[in-house]
């Protein structure tokens, strides 16, 4: 029973599976009391099969099965896609007799799968699964493994473990469709996914929102989203936009809490196994000052809020205490404190301050006594407790008999409170799904002719004029000029003050060619001649000067994601400070609102300081139109509008370039 075939069998057994049970074993009559059967052909119908042999014997058994026997595999060998060419041969003609069937893989190269009665994997800790458990998908058995392992110690009960290995047929998205479609509001309401490719964006956009608006939580970890390739990038926007930004925007449209690693993935579910606070104001509740200060200051930081408390009721709350103690915020009652007086302080929060919404109590042991009779009263605190508490405790060793103790009665704890401090405000922080994603372009006919029209590459100056305008971005005043006898005109036409730019060299500023500021027609012409000089030159753009805040709107079609979009303050904000926030088409206003109030430059954009800031409903609808261009048009590899000028209502962009790629 040191293989896996002959673990897993074990724990089904062991898992009190209520249906039969049958082995395929060319070799043995019976297998841990079960009937042997030699050949797939003599194998009763079953609901699922399981494999644990080689590889090549897997497709040879599952074509066989697959005709008769079952719809559902469960393929725990490896040697398939992981392995290179040949292993993903073996891999599709897997998938290909399975959906001949029209049947469900998980798999292969997977741990398995754990449902109530039903534990059918073969490594780490098998739970006592219960219904309103966590809910478990990860694409790596052993992160699977490793997160149960960290987890069912902190208290984390689980519903279902799904590894899907390779994913050949069911991925991720899958399992989390299978989840909302399966959803009847009495059993999990927290979702962990680890993912490590995301092949159906669509998909987990869909079925996260409708869990999400169901009542759900999902926190999830997404590895290997870094990628080297934006270096080639066409532009700014291409250089910002990286797999890594995508899959930020991904999960914010999704409205899911994204995690870096299995700690604050398991920090951040047992967070969302908690009721959630109404708004952003912490008590931190301590008998150790030294955590209660940690706490603190990483909710601080990190956007929560620890008021200060002052008021009669906390003078005489502290006269009851021990010297020494403080109830101004964190509210220390010394490391002497006792059980009474933890009861107090929490009774004291949740009827006598009205300005805290949760709080954080941080109660370990001096290994002076026990502390089973502390823990006690906190679960009977928590129960009555008209705010949220959340527990932290950090004595696992000293205090392990109490801890576990505390699990027993269906608590979820937490040892450290940094991470919990950390995984708080992410979850408060996450926003609800975005639904509100615009409509079809109103002029995606013209967008279509014009994209049918234009050449691949950098598209010149009255190309891009012409895609903004049937876009309805609107653009500044421009007039382009080849020869120096068209400039007084020109000049005219345009108004002065005006900017002129060289057009040819994609990056203008780079090459210095870009004058502002141009107040007279004598200047007009000596600026001509110096930008028709510069390598590439092919003509002079004169363009109407405008005044206000710069902002920055750009699109990237990323792989998988299609197009991300990311707006910014313009200038030394998004090229320096990289101070942007992305989204993902299609957008809506309120999605678009959402980045813009994102933004760390907000205010600027809003107007500091008695400046005539931008009306943020205008900006956001012209982050709409572009997300709605590059949905149009999906021809469009990377838009680049830096700077766009705002003032009030009105917004004008004043450069822009477009790269095309048929």
């Amino acid at each position: 029973m040191s293989k896996p075939g002959g673990t897993v069998l074990r724990n089904i057994i062991n898992g009190g599976y209520s249906g039969e049970l049958h082995v395929l074993n060319p070799h043995e009559k019976t297998v841990q009391g079960i009937k042997a059967f030699n050949d797939p052909l003599s194998l009763p119908a079953a609901e699922c099969a399981i494999f644990a042999i080689h590889p090549e014997e897997t497709v040879k058994t599952a074509e066989i099965l697959a005709r008769n026997k079952t719809k559902a595999f469960i393929v725990l060998s490896a040697g398939f896609g992981e392995t290179g060419p040949d292993g993903k041969k073996l891999e599709d003609k897997l998938t290909a007799i399975v959906n001949s069937v029209n049947g469900t893989l998980i798999g292969p190269n997977c741990t398995g799968v754990l449902f109530p009665g039903f534990a059918a994997a073969f490594a780490g800790p098998i739970p006592d699964l219960v219904p309103h458990g966590v809910d478990l998908a990860a694409a790596s058995g052993a992160v699977a493994v490793f997160t149960l392992e960290r987890a069912i110690p902190m208290g984390l009960r689980f519903s279902s473990v799904i590894a899907v290995g390779n994913s050949a047929q069911c991925g991720i998205e899958e399992i989390v469709r299978y989840w909302d479609e399966s959803f009847d509001g009495s059993g999990s309401k927290v979702k962990m996914l680890y993912m490590e490719q995301i092949k159906r964006p669509d998909l987990l956009i869909k079925h996260c929102r409708s869990l999400i608006d169901k009542g759900c939580r999902i926190a999830a970890v997404k590895a290997g989203a870094t990628e080297a390739g934006s270096r080639a990038a066409q532009s700014h926007t291409g250089a910002l936009a990286s797999p890594d930004i995508a899959v930020d925007a991904l999960f914010r449209k999704c409205g899911i809490t994204r995690c870096s690693g299995r700690e604050e993935l398991i920090y951040t579910a047992g967070v969302m196994t908690h009721r959630m606070p109404e708004g952003k104001n912490f008590a931190v509740i301590t008998h150790a000052g030294g955590p209660g200060v940690m706490a603190a200051d990483t909710l601080s930081r990190n956007g929560m809020n620890v008021p200060a408390i002052s008021s009669a009721a906390a003078d005489a709350l502290r006269s009851r205490l021990f010297t020494g103690s403080s109830t101004t915020n964190p509210v220390d009652f010394i490391g002497t404190g006792t059980a009474e007086q933890l009861g107090m302080i929490m009774d004291f929060i949740d009827n006598e301050c009205p300005e805290i919404d949760a709080s954080m109590i941080i109660f370990g042991s001096p290994g002076l006594f026990d502390v089973t009779h502390v823990y006690d009263l906190l679960d009977a605190k928590m129960k009555s407790s008209v705010k949220p508490v959340f527990p932290v405790l950090p004595s696992t060793l000293i205090a392990s008999e109490a801890i576990e103790h505390f699990r027993s009665l269906g608590r979820v704890f937490f040892p450290d409170e940094v991470l919990l401090a950390e995984s708080l405000a992410s979850v408060c922080s996450t926003n609800s799904p975005f639904h509100d994603e615009g409509c079809e372009h109103e002029n995606r006919k013209l967008i279509r002719r014009l994209i049918e029209r234009f050449p691949e590459g950098h598209l010149p100056p009255a190309c891009v004029a012409e895609l903004l305008d049937a876009a309805g971005i609107p653009g500044a005043r421009e007039i382009q000029v080849q020869e120096i006898e068209e400039l007084e005109s020109a000049a005219v036409s345009t108004g002065f003050p005006l900017a002129m730019k060289v057009i040819g060299p994609v990056h203008k500023s780079d090459s210095g060619g870009v004058i502002l500021n141009i107040n007279t027609l004598e200047k007009v012409k000596s600026s001509f001649s110096e930008l028709v000089k510069i390598k590439g030159a092919t003509g002079v753009l004169l363009q109407e000067m405008a005044e206000g805040t710069e902002l920055f709107i750009g699109g990237k079609r990323e792989p998988l994601y299609g197009p991300v979009i990311l707006c910014g303050a313009g200038g030394i904000y998004v090229e320096i400070l990289k101070d942007f926030s992305a989204g993902i088409a299609p957008l809506g206003k309120e999605e678009a609102i959402n980045m813009i109030r994102r933004l760390k430059s907000y205010e600027i954009i809003k107007g500091a300081r008695g400046s005539n800031g931008v009306d943020e409903k205008k900006f956001a609808g012209i982050i709409s139109k572009v997300s709605l261009l590059l949905t149009a048009a999906p021809e469009i590899r990377e838009i680049d509008i830096n700077p766009l000028i705002g003032s009030g209502e009105t917004i004008i962009s004043v450069d822009c370039r477009i790269f095309i790629e048929k």
